[in-house]
Protein backbone atom coordinates (compact mmCIF):
# COMPACT_ATOMS: atom_id res chain seq x y z
CA UNK A 1 0.00 0.00 0.00
CA UNK A 2 1.81 3.46 -0.93
CA UNK A 3 2.09 6.44 1.36
CA UNK A 4 0.80 9.87 0.95
CA UNK A 5 1.98 11.97 3.38
CA UNK A 6 0.14 15.40 4.04
CA UNK A 7 3.47 17.52 5.00
CA UNK A 8 4.43 16.85 1.40
CA UNK A 9 3.12 18.64 -1.70
CA UNK A 10 0.20 16.61 -3.59
CA UNK A 11 1.41 14.88 -7.18
CA UNK A 12 -0.63 13.30 -9.73
CA UNK A 13 0.61 10.15 -9.04
CA UNK A 14 -0.96 10.75 -5.32
CA UNK A 15 -4.30 11.05 -6.73
CA UNK A 16 -3.59 8.12 -9.20
CA UNK A 17 -2.91 5.82 -6.12
CA UNK A 18 -5.88 7.20 -4.00
CA UNK A 19 -8.47 5.18 -6.24
CA UNK A 20 -7.23 2.30 -4.02
CA UNK A 21 -6.01 1.63 -0.71
CA UNK A 22 -3.51 3.98 0.13
CA UNK A 23 -1.69 4.96 3.63
CA UNK A 24 -2.33 8.96 4.23
CA UNK A 25 0.05 9.70 6.52
CA UNK A 26 -0.99 12.77 9.35
CA UNK A 27 2.64 13.52 11.09
CA UNK A 28 3.30 16.21 14.03
CA UNK A 29 3.74 19.43 11.50
CA UNK A 30 0.59 18.55 9.77
CA UNK A 31 -1.64 18.06 13.47
CA UNK A 32 0.07 20.73 15.56
CA UNK A 33 -0.73 23.77 12.24
CA UNK A 34 -4.50 21.65 12.71
CA UNK A 35 -4.95 22.04 16.11
CA UNK A 36 -3.63 25.88 15.99
CA UNK A 37 -5.91 26.69 13.35
CA UNK A 38 -8.64 24.90 15.65
CA UNK A 39 -7.69 26.97 18.69
CA UNK A 40 -7.26 30.03 16.71
CA UNK A 41 -11.04 29.62 15.58
CA UNK A 42 -12.65 29.07 18.85
CA UNK A 43 -10.55 32.18 20.40
CA UNK A 44 -12.61 34.28 17.13
CA UNK A 45 -15.95 32.96 18.36
CA UNK A 46 -15.36 33.61 22.01
CA UNK A 47 -15.37 37.06 21.01
CA UNK A 48 -18.94 38.26 20.02
CA UNK A 49 -17.87 41.12 18.08
CA UNK A 50 -16.34 38.92 15.41
CA UNK A 51 -18.57 37.27 12.99
CA UNK A 52 -17.33 33.85 11.17
CA UNK A 53 -19.64 32.84 7.90
CA UNK A 54 -20.95 29.65 8.22
CA UNK A 55 -19.80 29.21 11.68
CA UNK A 56 -22.10 32.67 13.72
CA UNK A 57 -24.03 33.15 9.91
CA UNK A 58 -26.57 31.64 7.71
CA UNK A 59 -25.03 30.16 4.22
CA UNK A 60 -24.69 32.23 0.55
CA UNK A 61 -27.22 34.50 0.13
CA UNK A 62 -28.66 34.07 3.62
CA UNK A 63 -25.35 35.42 5.66
CA UNK A 64 -27.14 38.00 6.72
CA UNK A 65 -29.12 36.09 8.89
CA UNK A 66 -28.06 34.19 12.25
CA UNK A 67 -26.81 30.29 12.15
CA UNK A 68 -28.17 27.92 14.46
CA UNK A 69 -26.80 27.77 17.99
CA UNK A 70 -26.20 24.53 18.40
CA UNK A 71 -22.98 23.16 16.72
CA UNK A 72 -24.31 19.56 15.66
CA UNK A 73 -27.32 21.74 14.25
CA UNK A 74 -25.28 24.06 12.34
CA UNK A 75 -23.66 20.97 10.51
CA UNK A 76 -26.86 19.64 9.67
CA UNK A 77 -27.95 23.14 8.44
CA UNK A 78 -24.46 23.42 6.19
CA UNK A 79 -25.39 19.90 4.28
CA UNK A 80 -29.40 19.70 4.19
CA UNK A 81 -29.98 21.54 1.58
CA UNK A 82 -27.15 20.74 -0.26
CA UNK A 83 -28.70 17.48 -0.96
CA UNK A 84 -29.94 18.89 -4.62
CA UNK A 85 -27.13 16.84 -6.65
CA UNK A 86 -29.02 14.26 -9.73
CA UNK A 87 -27.73 12.23 -12.42
CA UNK A 88 -25.76 9.31 -12.09
CA UNK A 89 -22.56 8.36 -9.08
CA UNK A 90 -19.14 10.22 -10.00
CA UNK A 91 -16.58 7.93 -10.67
CA UNK A 92 -15.03 5.82 -7.80
CA UNK A 93 -11.38 7.12 -8.93
CA UNK A 94 -12.56 10.64 -8.98
CA UNK A 95 -14.29 10.81 -5.85
CA UNK A 96 -11.73 9.69 -3.89
CA UNK A 97 -9.36 11.76 -5.88
CA UNK A 98 -11.50 15.05 -4.92
CA UNK A 99 -11.83 13.60 -1.04
CA UNK A 100 -7.55 13.66 -1.26
CA UNK A 101 -7.35 17.28 -2.41
CA UNK A 102 -9.84 18.58 -0.01
CA UNK A 103 -8.23 16.70 2.82
CA UNK A 104 -4.61 18.24 1.77
CA UNK A 105 -6.38 21.23 1.52
CA UNK A 106 -7.64 21.47 5.05
CA UNK A 107 -4.15 19.89 6.62
CA UNK A 108 -2.55 23.15 5.93
CA UNK A 109 -4.62 24.83 8.61
CA UNK A 110 -5.86 27.58 7.45
CA UNK A 111 -9.54 26.10 7.75
CA UNK A 112 -10.04 26.22 11.28
CA UNK A 113 -10.75 22.19 11.01
CA UNK A 114 -11.03 19.67 14.19
CA UNK A 115 -8.06 17.04 13.89
CA UNK A 116 -10.56 14.61 13.98
CA UNK A 117 -11.45 15.42 10.58
CA UNK A 118 -8.31 14.97 8.76
CA UNK A 119 -8.13 11.53 10.83
CA UNK A 120 -11.41 10.36 9.65
CA UNK A 121 -10.29 11.00 6.08
CA UNK A 122 -7.14 9.03 6.19
CA UNK A 123 -8.42 6.20 7.55
CA UNK A 124 -11.09 6.21 4.74
CA UNK A 125 -8.30 6.09 2.24
CA UNK A 126 -7.05 2.89 3.77
CA UNK A 127 -10.43 1.01 2.90
CA UNK A 128 -12.27 0.46 -0.32
CA UNK A 129 -14.92 3.13 0.91
CA UNK A 130 -16.37 5.42 -1.65
CA UNK A 131 -19.01 7.94 -1.14
CA UNK A 132 -22.31 7.82 -3.83
CA UNK A 133 -21.77 11.11 -5.21
CA UNK A 134 -23.88 12.58 -8.03
CA UNK A 135 -22.67 14.07 -11.00
CA UNK A 136 -24.72 16.88 -11.46
CA UNK A 137 -25.16 20.33 -9.20
CA UNK A 138 -22.11 22.28 -9.15
CA UNK A 139 -20.77 25.30 -10.60
CA UNK A 140 -17.51 25.42 -9.09
CA UNK A 141 -18.23 28.99 -7.75
CA UNK A 142 -18.28 27.85 -3.99
CA UNK A 143 -16.42 25.48 -4.51
CA UNK A 144 -17.89 22.44 -4.99
CA UNK A 145 -20.85 22.64 -2.85
CA UNK A 146 -23.58 19.72 -3.92
CA UNK A 147 -21.24 16.85 -4.37
CA UNK A 148 -18.90 17.76 -1.68
CA UNK A 149 -21.15 17.33 0.83
CA UNK A 150 -22.57 14.22 -0.63
CA UNK A 151 -19.48 12.86 0.37
CA UNK A 152 -19.36 14.72 3.37
CA UNK A 153 -22.76 12.91 4.98
CA UNK A 154 -21.49 9.44 3.56
CA UNK A 155 -18.88 9.78 5.61
CA UNK A 156 -21.24 10.99 8.28
CA UNK A 157 -23.26 7.54 7.64
CA UNK A 158 -26.24 9.32 5.66
CA UNK A 159 -27.33 8.96 2.04
CA UNK A 160 -25.16 6.27 0.36
CA UNK A 161 -21.53 4.79 -0.52
CA UNK A 162 -19.31 1.55 -1.82
CA UNK A 163 -17.81 -0.80 -0.23
CA UNK A 164 -15.64 -3.33 -2.52
CA UNK A 165 -17.43 -1.63 -5.12
CA UNK A 166 -20.79 -2.30 -3.74
CA UNK A 167 -23.30 0.43 -3.20
CA UNK A 168 -24.65 0.40 0.28
CA UNK A 169 -26.62 2.71 2.46
CA UNK A 170 -23.89 4.83 3.99
CA UNK A 171 -24.18 3.48 7.88
CA UNK A 172 -23.60 0.29 6.70
CA UNK A 173 -20.85 0.83 4.14
CA UNK A 174 -19.01 2.60 7.61
CA UNK A 175 -19.18 -0.22 9.30
CA UNK A 176 -18.83 -2.70 6.61
CA UNK A 177 -15.45 -0.82 5.99
CA UNK A 178 -14.61 -0.46 9.95
CA UNK A 179 -15.15 3.08 10.13
CA UNK A 180 -16.63 5.14 12.23
CA UNK A 181 -18.94 8.27 11.21
CA UNK A 182 -17.58 11.41 11.04
CA UNK A 183 -18.88 13.75 14.09
CA UNK A 184 -18.61 17.36 12.35
CA UNK A 185 -19.61 21.18 13.69
CA UNK A 186 -20.67 23.78 11.55
CA UNK A 187 -17.15 25.08 10.75
CA UNK A 188 -15.89 21.43 9.74
CA UNK A 189 -19.14 20.61 7.54
CA UNK A 190 -18.65 24.12 5.62
CA UNK A 191 -14.93 23.45 5.21
CA UNK A 192 -15.09 19.91 3.90
CA UNK A 193 -17.68 21.39 0.90
CA UNK A 194 -16.47 24.67 0.22
CA UNK A 195 -13.88 24.24 -1.91
CA UNK A 196 -13.06 23.31 -5.66
CA UNK A 197 -11.45 19.87 -5.46
CA UNK A 198 -13.35 18.24 -7.19
CA UNK A 199 -12.63 20.54 -9.76
CA UNK A 200 -9.17 20.11 -8.98
CA UNK A 201 -9.02 16.57 -8.88
CA UNK A 202 -11.22 16.39 -12.14
CA UNK A 203 -8.88 18.61 -14.37
CA UNK A 204 -5.77 16.52 -12.84
CA UNK A 205 -6.97 13.26 -14.17
CA UNK A 206 -7.66 13.92 -17.17
CA UNK A 207 -4.72 16.05 -17.93
CA UNK A 208 -2.67 12.81 -16.96
CA UNK A 209 -4.87 10.69 -19.43
CA UNK A 210 -4.53 13.51 -22.35
CA UNK A 211 -0.88 13.54 -21.71
CA UNK A 212 -0.69 9.76 -22.04
CA UNK A 213 -2.47 10.00 -25.38
CA UNK A 214 -0.56 12.57 -26.66
CA UNK A 215 2.31 10.76 -26.22
CA UNK A 216 1.13 7.75 -27.64
CA UNK A 217 -0.30 9.65 -30.72
CA UNK A 218 3.36 10.69 -31.64
CA UNK A 219 4.81 7.38 -31.54
CA UNK A 220 1.76 6.13 -33.42
CA UNK A 221 2.67 8.88 -36.12
CA UNK A 222 5.71 7.78 -36.17
CA UNK A 223 5.12 4.08 -37.14
CA UNK A 224 2.67 5.25 -39.59
CA UNK A 225 5.08 6.98 -41.44
CA UNK A 226 7.43 4.21 -41.08
CA UNK A 227 4.76 1.84 -41.95
CA UNK A 228 4.39 4.01 -45.17
CA UNK A 229 7.80 4.50 -45.95
CA UNK A 230 7.52 8.59 -45.70
CA UNK A 231 10.33 10.31 -45.97
CA UNK A 232 10.72 12.00 -42.50
CA UNK A 233 11.89 15.55 -43.75
CA UNK A 234 8.84 16.44 -41.83
CA UNK A 235 10.65 16.33 -38.73
CA UNK A 236 13.81 17.93 -40.13
CA UNK A 237 15.38 19.82 -36.99
CA UNK A 238 16.11 23.28 -39.27
CA UNK A 239 12.71 23.20 -40.30
CA UNK A 240 11.04 23.43 -36.96
CA UNK A 241 13.44 25.89 -35.32
CA UNK A 242 12.11 28.02 -38.38
CA UNK A 243 8.77 27.54 -36.93
CA UNK A 244 9.73 28.67 -33.94
CA UNK A 245 7.29 27.28 -31.44
CA UNK A 246 8.78 25.66 -28.72
CA UNK A 247 6.44 22.69 -28.31
CA UNK A 248 6.79 21.78 -31.98
CA UNK A 249 10.93 21.84 -31.57
CA UNK A 250 10.61 19.27 -28.33
CA UNK A 251 7.75 17.33 -30.16
CA UNK A 252 10.01 16.44 -33.38
CA UNK A 253 13.18 16.10 -31.52
CA UNK A 254 11.07 13.05 -30.24
CA UNK A 255 9.60 11.65 -33.45
CA UNK A 256 13.40 12.16 -34.71
CA UNK A 257 14.51 9.65 -32.07
CA UNK A 258 11.70 7.29 -32.16
CA UNK A 259 12.45 7.51 -36.39
CA UNK A 260 16.27 6.51 -35.83
CA UNK A 261 17.54 4.61 -38.71
CA UNK A 262 14.17 5.13 -40.49
CA UNK A 263 14.68 4.52 -44.52
CA UNK A 264 11.81 6.40 -46.81
CA UNK A 265 10.25 4.09 -49.68
CA UNK A 266 11.49 6.57 -52.11
CA UNK A 267 7.61 5.42 -53.53
CA UNK A 268 5.39 8.05 -51.67
CA UNK A 269 4.91 11.68 -52.93
CA UNK A 270 6.58 14.71 -52.65
CA UNK A 271 4.15 15.99 -49.75
CA UNK A 272 2.25 13.80 -47.38
CA UNK A 273 -1.26 14.73 -46.42
CA UNK A 274 -0.68 17.31 -43.48
CA UNK A 275 -2.20 14.09 -40.87
CA UNK A 276 1.76 13.07 -41.31
CA UNK A 277 3.28 16.06 -42.60
CA UNK A 278 1.81 18.78 -40.02
CA UNK A 279 1.50 16.51 -37.04
CA UNK A 280 5.01 18.14 -35.22
CA UNK A 281 2.97 21.48 -36.05
CA UNK A 282 -0.61 20.17 -34.25
CA UNK A 283 1.50 17.31 -31.64
CA UNK A 284 3.53 20.83 -30.64
CA UNK A 285 0.84 23.17 -30.22
CA UNK A 286 -1.17 20.65 -27.82
CA UNK A 287 2.40 20.36 -26.25
CA UNK A 288 2.36 24.10 -25.46
CA UNK A 289 -1.58 24.33 -23.96
CA UNK A 290 -0.80 21.24 -22.06
CA UNK A 291 2.37 22.97 -20.42
CA UNK A 292 0.12 25.63 -19.49
CA UNK A 293 -2.45 23.28 -18.18
CA UNK A 294 0.59 21.79 -16.07
CA UNK A 295 0.85 24.85 -14.47
CA UNK A 296 -2.65 25.35 -13.56
CA UNK A 297 -2.90 21.66 -12.36
CA UNK A 298 0.02 22.17 -9.95
CA UNK A 299 -1.24 25.47 -8.75
CA UNK A 300 -4.68 23.69 -7.35
CA UNK A 301 -2.64 21.01 -6.53
CA UNK A 302 -1.00 22.93 -3.75
CA UNK A 303 -3.47 25.28 -3.10
CA UNK A 304 -5.50 26.16 0.25
CA UNK A 305 -9.43 26.05 -1.61
CA UNK A 306 -11.87 27.36 1.28
CA UNK A 307 -13.56 30.36 2.48
CA UNK A 308 -12.87 31.95 5.10
CA UNK A 309 -9.52 31.51 5.79
CA UNK A 310 -7.96 31.44 9.24
CA UNK A 311 -4.51 32.84 10.00
CA UNK A 312 -3.48 32.89 13.89
CA UNK A 313 0.02 34.32 13.49
CA UNK A 314 -1.57 37.59 12.24
CA UNK A 315 -4.76 36.95 14.61
CA UNK A 316 -6.87 37.31 10.92
CA UNK A 317 -9.78 35.93 9.79
CA UNK A 318 -10.08 36.58 6.20
CA UNK A 319 -13.39 36.32 4.26
CA UNK A 320 -12.87 35.75 0.44
CA UNK A 321 -13.19 34.21 -2.85
CA UNK A 322 -10.26 31.13 -2.73
CA UNK A 323 -12.87 28.41 -3.56
CA UNK A 324 -13.52 29.96 -6.89
CA UNK A 325 -12.48 27.52 -9.61
CA UNK A 326 -11.97 29.99 -12.99
CA UNK A 327 -7.96 28.71 -13.20
CA UNK A 328 -9.67 25.00 -13.45
CA UNK A 329 -12.12 26.05 -15.98
CA UNK A 330 -9.88 27.82 -18.53
CA UNK A 331 -7.37 25.00 -18.17
CA UNK A 332 -10.20 22.24 -18.66
CA UNK A 333 -11.62 24.24 -21.42
CA UNK A 334 -7.58 24.08 -23.38
CA UNK A 335 -7.64 20.66 -22.61
CA UNK A 336 -10.94 19.96 -24.02
CA UNK A 337 -9.89 21.61 -27.27
CA UNK A 338 -6.72 20.18 -27.28
CA UNK A 339 -8.35 16.48 -26.55
CA UNK A 340 -10.30 17.42 -29.61
CA UNK A 341 -7.71 18.13 -32.19
CA UNK A 342 -5.67 14.90 -30.89
CA UNK A 343 -8.70 13.04 -31.24
CA UNK A 344 -9.22 14.64 -35.06
CA UNK A 345 -5.52 13.33 -35.91
CA UNK A 346 -5.66 10.05 -34.70
CA UNK A 347 -8.95 9.76 -36.52
CA UNK A 348 -7.43 10.80 -40.01
CA UNK A 349 -4.52 8.94 -39.88
CA UNK A 350 -6.47 5.87 -39.56
CA UNK A 351 -8.85 7.19 -42.50
CA UNK A 352 -5.50 7.30 -44.46
CA UNK A 353 -4.70 3.69 -43.52
CA UNK A 354 -7.43 2.44 -44.48
CA UNK A 355 -8.12 4.24 -47.90
CA UNK A 356 -6.29 2.38 -50.34
CA UNK A 357 -5.61 5.52 -52.68
CA UNK A 358 -3.27 6.76 -50.01
CA UNK A 359 -2.26 3.89 -48.02
CA UNK A 360 0.61 2.75 -50.53
CA UNK A 361 -1.54 0.04 -52.36
CA UNK A 362 -2.60 -1.68 -48.90
CA UNK A 363 -6.49 -3.34 -49.43
CA UNK A 364 -9.38 -1.29 -48.48
CA UNK A 365 -10.77 -1.39 -45.16
CA UNK A 366 -7.03 -3.56 -44.26
CA UNK A 367 -9.64 -6.87 -45.04
CA UNK A 368 -7.93 -9.94 -45.65
CA UNK A 369 -9.77 -10.27 -48.64
CA UNK A 370 -11.97 -7.02 -49.08
CA UNK A 371 -15.98 -8.30 -49.41
CA UNK A 372 -15.48 -11.80 -47.65
CA UNK A 373 -13.45 -9.84 -44.94
CA UNK A 374 -13.85 -6.13 -43.77
CA UNK A 375 -10.98 -5.67 -41.22
CA UNK A 376 -11.05 -1.97 -39.73
CA UNK A 377 -14.51 -0.97 -40.98
CA UNK A 378 -16.17 -1.20 -37.78
CA UNK A 379 -13.45 0.32 -35.72
CA UNK A 380 -13.53 3.03 -38.04
CA UNK A 381 -16.94 3.51 -37.96
CA UNK A 382 -17.06 3.93 -34.26
CA UNK A 383 -14.19 6.46 -34.35
CA UNK A 384 -16.40 8.52 -36.57
CA UNK A 385 -19.10 8.69 -33.64
CA UNK A 386 -16.41 9.03 -31.04
CA UNK A 387 -14.56 12.33 -33.12
CA UNK A 388 -18.20 13.29 -32.92
CA UNK A 389 -18.64 13.29 -29.35
CA UNK A 390 -15.91 14.89 -28.36
CA UNK A 391 -16.49 17.51 -30.97
CA UNK A 392 -19.69 17.98 -29.58
CA UNK A 393 -18.80 18.00 -25.91
CA UNK A 394 -15.59 20.54 -26.40
CA UNK A 395 -17.94 23.62 -26.12
CA UNK A 396 -15.75 25.86 -23.47
CA UNK A 397 -18.10 25.99 -20.06
CA UNK A 398 -15.43 28.38 -18.30
CA UNK A 399 -17.26 31.48 -19.84
CA UNK A 400 -20.72 30.30 -19.92
CA UNK A 401 -21.77 32.45 -16.37
CA UNK A 402 -25.05 32.42 -14.76
CA UNK A 403 -25.78 34.51 -11.98
CA UNK A 404 -27.92 32.47 -8.86
CA UNK A 405 -27.94 31.86 -5.55
CA UNK A 406 -30.17 35.73 -5.10
CA UNK A 407 -26.86 37.15 -7.25
CA UNK A 408 -24.80 36.81 -4.21
CA UNK A 409 -22.52 34.27 -7.05
CA UNK A 410 -23.41 36.54 -9.76
CA UNK A 411 -20.17 35.04 -12.15
CA UNK A 412 -19.54 31.52 -11.64
CA UNK A 413 -17.17 29.47 -13.67
CA UNK A 414 -18.59 26.15 -14.24
CA UNK A 415 -15.23 24.83 -13.44
CA UNK A 416 -16.47 20.89 -11.87
CA UNK A 417 -18.14 20.89 -15.25
CA UNK A 418 -16.00 21.47 -17.71
CA UNK A 419 -13.28 19.24 -15.64
CA UNK A 420 -15.53 16.61 -15.56
CA UNK A 421 -16.43 16.86 -19.49
CA UNK A 422 -12.76 16.72 -19.94
CA UNK A 423 -12.37 13.50 -17.88
CA UNK A 424 -14.86 12.01 -20.21
CA UNK A 425 -13.64 13.10 -23.53
CA UNK A 426 -9.69 12.15 -21.95
CA UNK A 427 -11.27 8.85 -22.13
CA UNK A 428 -12.55 9.21 -26.02
CA UNK A 429 -9.28 10.05 -27.04
CA UNK A 430 -7.18 7.17 -25.32
CA UNK A 431 -10.10 4.85 -27.53
CA UNK A 432 -8.91 6.55 -30.89
CA UNK A 433 -5.36 5.89 -29.97
CA UNK A 434 -6.47 2.22 -29.30
CA UNK A 435 -8.78 2.42 -32.54
CA UNK A 436 -5.46 3.74 -34.92
CA UNK A 437 -3.05 1.28 -32.96
CA UNK A 438 -5.59 -1.94 -33.92
CA UNK A 439 -4.98 -0.22 -37.71
CA UNK A 440 -1.68 -0.34 -37.18
CA UNK A 441 -1.15 -3.29 -36.38
CA UNK A 442 -3.41 -4.27 -38.81
CA UNK A 443 -1.65 -2.84 -41.99
CA UNK A 444 1.53 -4.63 -40.87
CA UNK A 445 -0.46 -7.85 -41.25
CA UNK A 446 -2.13 -6.78 -44.57
CA UNK A 447 0.97 -5.94 -46.71
CA UNK A 448 2.86 -2.95 -45.33
CA UNK A 449 6.38 -3.22 -45.15
CA UNK A 450 8.36 -3.88 -41.39
CA UNK A 451 9.24 -1.00 -40.28
CA UNK A 452 13.18 0.23 -40.39
CA UNK A 453 13.41 1.91 -37.36
CA UNK A 454 13.78 -0.07 -34.57
CA UNK A 455 12.34 2.17 -32.47
CA UNK A 456 8.84 1.79 -34.38
CA UNK A 457 9.83 -1.65 -35.18
CA UNK A 458 9.53 -2.57 -31.26
CA UNK A 459 5.93 -0.64 -30.91
CA UNK A 460 4.47 -2.87 -33.57
CA UNK A 461 6.18 -6.01 -32.12
CA UNK A 462 4.53 -5.19 -28.69
CA UNK A 463 1.04 -4.40 -30.52
CA UNK A 464 1.45 -7.85 -32.56
CA UNK A 465 2.11 -9.97 -29.46
CA UNK A 466 -1.09 -8.36 -28.10
CA UNK A 467 -3.54 -7.82 -30.62
CA UNK A 468 -4.21 -11.29 -33.09
CA UNK A 469 -4.86 -9.99 -36.99
CA UNK A 470 -7.92 -9.39 -37.99
CA UNK A 471 -8.72 -12.71 -40.14
CA UNK A 472 -11.30 -13.88 -39.86
CA UNK A 473 -13.45 -10.90 -38.72
CA UNK A 474 -13.90 -10.63 -35.06
CA UNK A 475 -15.37 -8.01 -33.05
CA UNK A 476 -12.62 -5.69 -32.23
CA UNK A 477 -14.04 -3.54 -28.90
CA UNK A 478 -11.99 -5.37 -26.82
CA UNK A 479 -8.49 -5.23 -29.00
CA UNK A 480 -9.04 -1.53 -29.31
CA UNK A 481 -9.54 -1.04 -25.08
CA UNK A 482 -6.29 -3.52 -25.46
CA UNK A 483 -4.26 -1.49 -27.45
CA UNK A 484 -5.39 1.54 -26.05
CA UNK A 485 -3.54 0.64 -22.90
CA UNK A 486 -0.90 -0.93 -23.89
CA UNK A 487 0.13 2.45 -26.38
CA UNK A 488 -1.39 4.82 -23.59
CA UNK A 489 1.54 2.81 -21.05
CA UNK A 490 5.18 3.34 -20.77
CA UNK A 491 5.55 2.76 -24.65
CA UNK A 492 8.55 0.72 -25.80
Amino acid sequence: MPDIELAAPLRPADLHNAAAPVSVLVDASVRDRVERGRGFLRDVLSEEERPVYGATTGFGALVGFAGREEEADQCDNTLAHLGAGQGPDLPHDVTRAALLVRVWSLAQGLSGVSAHVIDGLAAMFATTFVPAVPRYGSVGASGDLIPLAYATQALRGRGHAYVGGRRLPAADALDQAGLSPLALDGRDALALVNGTSLTTAATALALDSVRASHRAIQALTCLLADLLGCDPGFLDPRLLTAYGHRGAADVADGMRKTLAGMRPSGTRALQEPYSIRCSPQLLGAAEDALRYVDGVAEADLSSVSDNPLFFPGDDLVVHGGNFFGQPAAFASDVLAMVTAQLGNLAERQLDLLVDPARNGGLPPMLASGPGRQHGMQGVQLATTAFVAEIRRAAVPAGMQSLPTNLHNQDVVPFGTQAALRAYDMAALLRLLCGSLAVGLRQAAYAGARRPTAPGCGELLDALSEAIPPVDPDRPLDADVRKAADLVTAALP
